[in-house]
């Protein structure tokens, strides 16, 4: 039988969480949970190099390095998305997401993706990149300020 990854909202022990940490996670220990989170995808995609030949009727392809991202979309909380100082923080607490975007530092990032409905086999994808792609919006029909937000990986991710 599979054991599926069961990342449950509301179950603390199963549920989804991102924490990111300024610079490194020694240098920020606590680091800043994301809260609000409506969703999340991992992106790992391999670009392919593509050549044809005269001799042959099919193209040749070869896999290159990947392009590796995590995407949100959050509800905006004050705290988390402006930081306690804002731009130029020490910690990823006092930056906020904001200030480590526009101050483009680089961060660790910690996505722990759930688990077994059992609780017996968490993973937990790691690695360091980028926040780009912040874009709050409000409108009528939703009258809270959401956001997405892209962590732009600089390397491989490591699970652990």
């Amino acid at each position: 039988m599979a054991n599926y990854i069961y990342p449950a909202p509301g179950n603390a022990a199963t549920e989804a969480t991102l924490t990111i940490h300024h610079t490194s996670k020694v240098a920020d220990a606590t680091g800043l949970a994301i809260p609000s989170m409506q969703d999340i995808t991992v992106n790992a995609s391999n670009d392919v190099f593509t050549w044809t030949q005269l001799d042959e009727s099919a193209k040749k392809q070869v896999a290159t390095t990947a392009t590796n991202s995590i995407t949100i979309n959050l509800v905006l909380e004050n705290d988390s998305f402006f930081g306690t100082t804002g731009s130029g923080g020490a910690t990823a607490a006092a930056a906020g997401v904001m200030g480590l975007s526009i101050d483009k530092q680089i961060v660790e990032f910690d996505l722990y993706i759930g688990d077994e409905s059992d609780g017996s086999n968490s993973k937990t994808i790691n690695g360091t990149g980028y926040i780009t792609g912040v874009a709050p919006t409000v409108s009528a029909d939703a009258p809270v300020w959401v956001s997405p937000v892209t962590i732009t990986v600089t390397g491989e991710y490591t699970i652990s």
